[in-house]
């Protein structure tokens, strides 16, 4: 079973989040957090493998409960939770090492995907949100020079893979698009997040966003 663990201080949100994964016959939500100075507490005690995080929480808000989730000695994979106003927390976030952002109002086959996914180490990029994440990280380097020169390292191949990734894409779509097998798409990944020193795929996309890939 996946263990997963909610914080948000909004009930309905926490309720809508349960409802969704508890029919999921793998996913398994094994604590619920509306404080964001309990979280890491709750997740040394209950040990989830995935952490659903609200960027902004009361008592402290979710990057002080994402430091304190990356002490502990088997941090779990953490998403953001977030609505259409991404905020200055974004950039910090990625920094401190959050394996993805989601939408609240994320569909529930989405979801339940997501969790899966981080659970299996990956990194999720909700569509719907992936263009205001990456310019809310930007701040305004539109096309960065460090990052040119990291895609200068690329295979045309590669570079294509990594403006698929910057659009959300998992590698099953990307695949799809440039008529790859989910395998050698997963090859390319692990080679594109190689070369340019990527931790997961929404850092990559950050370095895809910068270097000028995505419009």
């Amino acid at each position: 079973m996946i263990k997963v663990m909610l914080a948000d201080d909004e009930d309905l949100v926490r309720s809508g989040l349960r409802m969704i994964l508890s029919s999921a016959g793998d996913i398994e939500v094994v604590a619920e957090c509306d404080d964001g100075l309990l979280v890491a507490d709750l997740a040394r005690q209950h040990r989830p493998h995935v952490v659903l995080l609200d960027v902004r929480m009361r008592s402290a808000d979710g990057l002080v409960a994402l430091r304190r989730l990356r002490t502990l000695p088997e941090p779990p994979r953490v998403a953001m939770l977030t609505t259409f106003d991404v905020d200055e927390y974004v950039s910090e976030a990625l920094r401190l090492g959050a394996s993805g952002f989601l939408l609240k109002d994320t569909e529930p086959e989405q979801l339940v995907k997501a969790v899966r996914d981080l659970s299996r180490g990956g990194a999720v990029l909700d569509p719907g949100v992936a263009a205001r994440v990456l310019a809310a990280v930007a701040d305004g380097e539109r096309a960065a020079e460090p990052a040119r020169r990291l895609l200068t390292s690329l295979s045309e191949r590669e570079r294509e893979v990594l403006t698929l990734i910057g659009q959300g894409m998992s590698n099953a779509e990307i695949g799809g698009a440039l008529h790859l097998s989910e395998a050698t798409v997963k090859g390319y990944v692990s080679s594109v997040l190689g070369k340019i020193g990527a931790v997961n795929r929404v850092q990559a996309a950050l370095v895809a966003y910068r270097g000028g890939l995505i419009a």
